[in-house]
């Protein structure tokens, strides 16, 4: 079966919020819980914009500890679990500074994919839509 996240074109499992106003939402929301895009680009475009703007920008979490611990808090997950396996795919030590997402895109994209792999398994991951979102996220001001 296809996992929840590729079925609702969120491949992060952004969680719904009463300030949900993502560009490519679903006119019809389903899932009491998650986000659902029109296509898996919009998907990554909105994991993207809260990987780079949110957690970077706004909050200051520079490093994959940072990030997962606010992502994945271990009141829902197993939060050391998840930050060494995203460690361990993207080659990147989990108090490493990830850089400037727009000097270092690469580290963000593996980072983004690494996640999605821990949200979703290996077998769904449309590598094409992770860029072009990427591309979508990084085009707008």
């Amino acid at each position: 079966m296809t996992p929840r996240g590729i079925r609702n074109c969120n491949p992060l499992n952004i969680r719904r919020t009463a300030k949900d106003q993502w560009k490519g939402l679903r006119d019809q929301q389903q899932d009491s819980a998650f986000c659902q895009f029109k296509s898996l680009e919009y998907g990554w475009r909105a994991a993207f914009y809260l990987l780079t703007r949110t957690y970077y920008h706004k909050y200051r979490l520079y490093t994959i500890r940072t990030i997962i611990r606010r992502w994945a808090p271990s009141s829902e997950n197993n939060t050391e679990a998840y930050i060494a396996n995203v460690a361990r795919l993207t080659g990147i030590g989990p108090d490493e500074p990830l850089g400037i997402p727009l000097e270092q895109p690469a580290r963000w994209m593996m980072l983004g994919a690494a996640m999605a792999i821990q949200e979703n398994g290996t077998s769904s991951l449309d590598y094409f839509a992770m860029l072009r979102g990427w591309e979508m996220a990084r085009g707008e001001t």
